[in-house]
């Protein structure tokens, strides 16, 4: 399957009349740095907020945890926000400049209804990456956004997400018999559940490096996840799965409007025969039932792959992802675990000793959007 689909459309005359004419009626500012993150503080005026709309928290988690310089473009009319496109501007020693919307997160881009609005937004971005001379601008759409700049989509991975019922009983009925038995074996077996906050960061971290060190993947920071339960507060918690003493699994479950989402797990592979990771998601979807929330969002995978399998068997549905790019210097996907240029340099991190990989990794990957 392709990874980068190149759209061939471009805005059409018809729109790009009408878009002048509602333009006219528009004012662009573009907010950095600390006067981005008050920028936040006032809504962007929408008939219909989509459910995906990105939770000013994040911002401030990605500024404060990765040291990213945050940047808010908004577009007024009538002194009311009428659109907002929140980027972060990510530095990096090994791999340059980039503008992304957003960095971490598995959404973003611009946010607004009217197409002319949309497009003011991206031409302002595309302007802006080329005065800060980015190699690239990325933005996460869920939607895609037909604009003559952004002809490069990748669309190979989906974003899974399950609609959840009103009761945990109602769920675990829904369930096949196959995971019901794979939920209930880590139980039998004595596996203990855990929920709290900074006070679980260590076993998390724990379970969290050794995974991301046998992926291949260099870890973030400890620091990172730190902010993030900072600036979350009671919306951001840990769960930890474990035998007597010993974190064999651990999640951590950010609550926002309607939704909550899984943005980091891991399981430690020497132990997949006990199901602590089939113990720790039934655990986090009944939080999120319990927090009476409406969806509960496992992330992105790709089609077909083992991790869009083993979020399928859980009841979620696939739906799109749109991340589009503006490239100035370079490919839009050189940095993808997918485009083979790092097979080596993954074979040697998953030789390389945990605290080694604590050590060089999360100043390497906070410059990987």
């Amino acid at each position: 399957m392709e990874t980068i689909r190149t759209s061939q459309r471009t805005q059409q005359t018809s729109d790009r009349s009408s878009s002048k004419k509602v333009s006219e009626k528009l004012h662009t500012q573009i907010h950095q740095g600390e006067d981005a993150l008050q920028a936040l503080n006032q809504p962007v005026s929408l008939a219909h907020l989509s459910l995906h709309a990105i939770d000013a928290r994040w911002i401030k988690a990605l500024h404060k945890g990765f040291g990213h310089h945050p940047i808010v473009i908004d577009i007024y009319h009538q002194q009311q926000v009428v659109g907002r496109l929140p980027l972060m501007l990510v530095k990096s020693f090994l791999f340059g400049k980039r503008l992304v919307s957003l960095p971490y997160l598995n959404t973003g881009g611009v946010v607004a209804e009217e197409n002319s609005v949309k497009s003011l937004l991206i031409d302002t971005a595309c302007k802006l990456a080329e005065d800060l001379k980015v190699r690239s601008l990325e933005l996460r759409h869920e939607e895609e956004v037909s604009h003559s700049s952004l002809p490069n989509v990748m669309t190979h991975k989906v974003h899974m997400r399950l609609t959840l019922s009103e009761t945990s009983e109602s769920l675990w009925k829904s369930f096949k018999p196959k995971l019901r038995s794979q939920i209930r074996k880590p139980e039998k077996l004595g596996l203990t559940v855990h929920w709290g906050g900074l006070d679980l960061l260590d076993e998390f971290y724990e379970v969290f490096s050794v995974n991301m060190r046998d992926l291949g993947t260099p870890v973030y920071g400890k620091n990172f996840f730190q902010t993030i339960l900072q600036e979350f507060g009671v919306d951001a918690e840990l769960c930890i799965i474990r035998q007597e003493n010993q974190p064999l699994a651990a999640g951590l479950l950010i609550h926002e409007e309607k939704r909550s989402q899984v943005p980091s797990a891991s399981s430690l592979r020497e132990f997949n025969h006990l199901s602590a990771n089939m113990l720790l998601y039934w655990h986090m979807l009944k939080r999120a039932i319990e927090r009476d929330q409406q969806t509960f969002d496992f992330g992105r995978s790709t089609v077909d792959s083992g991790t869009y399998r083993f979020k399928k068997q859980w009841g979620a549905e696939a739906f799109p992802a749109y991340w589009q790019t503006y490239c100035l210097n370079g490919e839009p996907n050189q940095l993808r675990p997918e485009s083979g240029k790092f097979n080596l340099l993954i074979q040697v991190w998953q030789k390389l000793p945990v605290k080694l990989t604590q050590w060089i990794g999360p100043p390497i990957v906070k410059g990987i959007p």
